[in-house]
């Protein structure tokens, strides 16, 4: 419980300190991440209506959402870029943490949590590049898939994400599924974590 707590406080804090407005080394680049986020949420939530997971219908329903639905081509496109922003502002903080040195003790516990989230994005765009089943995403996720199978252990990863083939019935539910509910809420968990870690390592964060 007070791990939600921490979290809402983090987001709408009752008092506010004048400095902390201004525009700091941070850049605020952790919250625009998970701005972000949010967005790609909702907008995704939109998609889940006229999107259809089989490899018979899936590049048809996109077309479909594009050419008849209103303003879904710019619900579409809004999802793709507010991805590319995530993993921009993700790897950007990381960067900013690094060059910082914000990943020090007592602070390494966060750090491990923020690589996770940049873990879980970096997967979460991979698995949302097969969705829409056009010849683009199929060769990037075939080539992603050969990649995988070179390092130890990733001959086993790749069974278990296509069992069938790239872009097969099974192999597209997995990848469907894994985008929409086990990854973001995966991360939902972990940034509640990381804010949580955040309000408790406030007396050395010279920021809050």
């Amino acid at each position: 419980m007070n791990v939600f707590k921490d979290f809402i406080a983090h987001l709408f804090p009752r008092v506010v300190l004048k400095r902390n407005l201004r525009l700091s080394y941070t850049f605020c680049l952790g919250g625009l991440a998970f701005t972000a986020f949010l967005l790609l949420g909702a907008t995704g939530l939109l998609l889940l209506f006229y999107y259809q997971p089989t490899p018979g219908r899936a590049f048809e329903s996109i077309l479909t959402l594009e050419r008849t639905v209103f303003l879904g081509g710019y619900i579409r496109s809004l999802h793709r870029l507010s991805s590319h922003a995530l993993l921009i502002f993700i790897f950007l903080h990381t960067l900013r943490v690094v060059l910082t040195g914000a990943y020090r003790k007592p602070r390494e516990l966060n750090w491990i949590i923020g690589f996770g989230l940049l873990g879980l994005a970096v997967f979460a765009a991979y698995t949302g590049y097969l969705l829409p089943m056009d010849q683009l995403a199929l060769w990037a996720t075939q080539t992603g898939m050969e990649l995988l199978a070179t390092i130890p252990g990733g001959s086993a990863l790749r069974m278990i994400l296509v069992p069938d083939q790239v872009g097969g019935e099974l192999s597209l539910l997995r990848f469907y599924a894994l985008h929409i509910v086990f990854v973001p809420v995966c991360m939902l968990a972990l940034s509640f974590l990381h804010f949580y870690r955040i309000r408790q390592d406030k007396g050395v964060l010279p920021y809050l």
